[in-house]
């Protein structure tokens, strides 16, 4: 749609908002002058403390010390499941909908109560204890959240692994997170695909010998290799226990979990976040953001093995008291109506995507939205990426009816939950703006000198002050996390991601600024991808770039450089392309390779990856300088290579 138009508060939407526009800025105006009392207040309003905190925060990005409710005491499980009993307990908190459409479940409060209890007694029978890493690699089935919530009901930290990373993969998330138990299942399926979880977890453990134990659910009545010494299935476990299972009591700044997230090293970052910050943050975000009310009817779409999940399938939902939908399949599986069908028979009243998946059902066709209702619906969300102005548009007038707003969210693994997004019946809506700042965040656009940046200048998106959902560390290595974030620009929290803010206060994405890629909505390094690259023992050299993908947003384009002797061709094409998902996952494999006899490098060696930029995207117009090449005439080859 060439023609991108604002559009106002959705009548259907302002009678039921939780805020408007007054309140938002003056709320916002509270929590950037008074972030002590604004935040103290929401800590005291939507989290229950076994022991009130001494201080909401100390410290600052200056001195990487913050801290956020000083002593305070409290336990996430029970903030997000025993407290709701008493009022709650036959109110449905999960529904699950299987990968094929017969497939359903849901579990009361109550039910998932019993199940969380009975599964902490199961890790302690294991030897578990507070402190303790515990991997989780399940596809998204209630079992999932159960473990989740265990982990953090006896004090455990839990690592989940997103179900479609392969075995070397997970080998490098469990040795660097030291981690005595892993939690997984016999497989899953999604889609017509067949994902061999129980087998990636065997052979990731040839080379981790301190997991001394896997429980394993039993998912599918597939066959699959068994060990007596370390394996145990879930169903007999959680039955040989007791259903009492008291919460423990856990500092405010005792950690909740770690996710790994890709960095431009390489090496995949373990994002470390605590118990306090981290659940009022999430809580907030939740209610207000997605304008929460009793009796919705609350889909993420997320898998948990990403921060998202975590965020608002799991922790943020629950502790509102919400009904959350956990769906295993994909978008278009059995047919691409599928999303659309799943809000009509639940009667989904929220539903949160991301752009790939929003952009890939309207590839489809519009008959397959139009064949369904969607009434039930009343906002939208987007996340993960920026979201094109005209898919915002197909989003907003063909599966919103146009009366749902949209809020298009921006945050990351490191910031916990939402940090820029639109005020449902408080905003006026720019298609393709992340707009309004949360309370508490306050960004700024910086140049390459830290000097701020008048509106709609593209610049480096830093937030200014700290926000109690923010990460803790990297963990193991603090010095890598002040490098990553507080290094360059003292006193500021570096996104990592290009944006402008307009004249009317609305913020832009715009992109990655450093070598991480986002292909789906997923964070992968380009180091990362070339290492698995380089693991195949034909090639010498490679660089990846990414490109635009009219689904995924962005793909992974491959420059490679074989080793003397070793012709190219479509069979090394594939060899190359396995030996990523083999390493990494599908995720990271590339959509492109080309062969490249030489790499474009400066003369001290570092390869000019904005030249193979745009000979990836074939914007050959303006080059720049490029006078400091070694051997300028590789962009020549490099150039007749991508038009061949």
């Amino acid at each position: 749609m060439s023609n991108i138009k604002n559009y106002p508060i959705a009548p259907k939407f302002t009678q039921q908002a939780n805020i408007s526009e007054l309140q938002y800025h003056q709320m916002y105006t509270h929590s950037i002058i008074e972030p002590d009392n604004f935040w103290g207040q929401q800590a005291n309003q939507l989290i229950s403390w076994f022991k009130p905190w001494e201080k909401v925060s100390t410290g600052d990005f200056t001195h990487m010390d913050t801290t956020w409710f000083i002593n305070g005491k409290l336990n996430v499980c029970y903030n997000c499941i025993d407290r709701h009993l008493p009022t709650r307990a036959n109110h449905v908190a999960l529904l699950w909908e299987g990968n094929e459409p017969q497939q359903s479940l849901q579990l009361t409060y109550a039910e998932l109560f019993e199940k969380i209890c009975r599964f902490s007694n199961v890790l302690k029978k294991q030897g578990v204890q507070k402190g303790d890493r515990v991997a989780i690699y399940l596809p998204m089935i209630p079992e999932a959240v159960v473990a989740m919530l265990a982990c953090a009901r006896i004090g455990a930290v839990h690592s989940v692994i997103f179900g479609g990373f392969s075995s070397d993969a997970i080998k490098n998330r469990l040795l660097d997170a030291d981690c005595k138990i892993v939690i997984t299942a016999s497989d899953c399926y999604r889609g017509n695909k067949i994902i061999p979880l129980k087998h990636n977890i065997d052979t990731a453990l040839l080379e981790c010998p301190d997991v001394k134990s896997v429980i394993v659910v039993k998912h599918t009545e597939n066959v699959i290799e068994w060990n007596d010494h370390r394996d145990y299935w879930y169903h007999e476990e959680i039955n040989s226990v007791s259903v009492d299972c008291p919460c423990e009591e856990m500092d405010a700044q005792d950690p909740l979990f770690i996710l790994y997230t890709s960095g431009s090293t390489g090496k995949p970052k373990g994002i470390l976040h605590v118990t306090g910050g981290y659940l009022t943050y999430v809580a907030t975000t939740f209610k207000y953001i997605f304008d929460y009310h009793d009796n919705d009817i609350f889909w993420c779409t997320a898998d948990v093995g990403w921060i998202t999940g975590h965020s608002y399938v799991v922790y943020g939902p629950l502790c509102n008291g919400a009904t959350s939908l956990l769906f295993e399949g994909i978008p278009n599986y059995p047919n691409p109506s599928r999303y659309w069908e799943i809000v009509d028979k639940y009667k989904v009243t929220i539903i949160y995507t991301s752009p790939t998946a929003i952009r890939a059902l309207r590839h489809e066709g519009d008959h397959w939205v139009t064949d369904t209702n969607r009434k039930s619906l009343r906002l939208l969300g987007s996340v993960g990426e920026p979201i094109n102005p005209d898919v915002w548009e197909w989003y907003y007038t063909v599966i919103g009816h146009e009366h749902c707003p949209i809020v298009d969210t921006w945050w990351q693994t490191e910031t916990g939950g939402i940090m820029i997004s639109p005020f449902p019946g408080a905003a006026i809506l720019k298609p393709g703006a992340a707009s309004w700042p949360f309370f508490g965040i306050k960004p700024a656009i910086i140049d390459d000198h830290g000097n701020k940046l008048p509106a709609d200048q593209k610049g480096k998106l830093v937030i200014t002050q700290p926000w109690p959902g923010m990460a803790k560390t990297i963990y193991n290595n603090p010095d890598r996390f002040f490098n990553a974030y507080f290094k360059d620009y003292p006193g500021y929290y570096l996104t990592g991601d290009d944006a402008r803010c307009d004249a009317d206060g609305y913020y832009w994405i715009l992109g990655r600024n450093d070598d991480v890629l986002k292909v789906s909505g997923h964070r992968i390094s380009t180091a990362e991808v070339e290492n698995a690259i380089l693991a195949d023992l034909s090639v010498s050299e490679a660089a990846v770039v990414p490109i635009q993908h009219e689904i995924k947003g962005e793909a992974i384009y491959a420059f490679v450089t074989l080793k003397m002797g070793i012709k190219p061709n479509e069979s090394l094409k594939k060899e190359i392309i396995q030996k990523v998902r083999e390493n990494i996952g599908a995720i990271a494999a590339p959509d492109h390779i080309q062969w490249a006899d030489a790499l474009p490098k400066t003369r001290s060696g570092k390869i000019m990856r904005r030249l193979l930029r745009k000979i990836a995207d074939n914007d050959l117009t303006d080059l720049g300088d490029t006078t400091t090449l070694t051997d300028p005439s590789v962009i020549d080859r490099l150039i007749r290579g991508r038009q061949m």
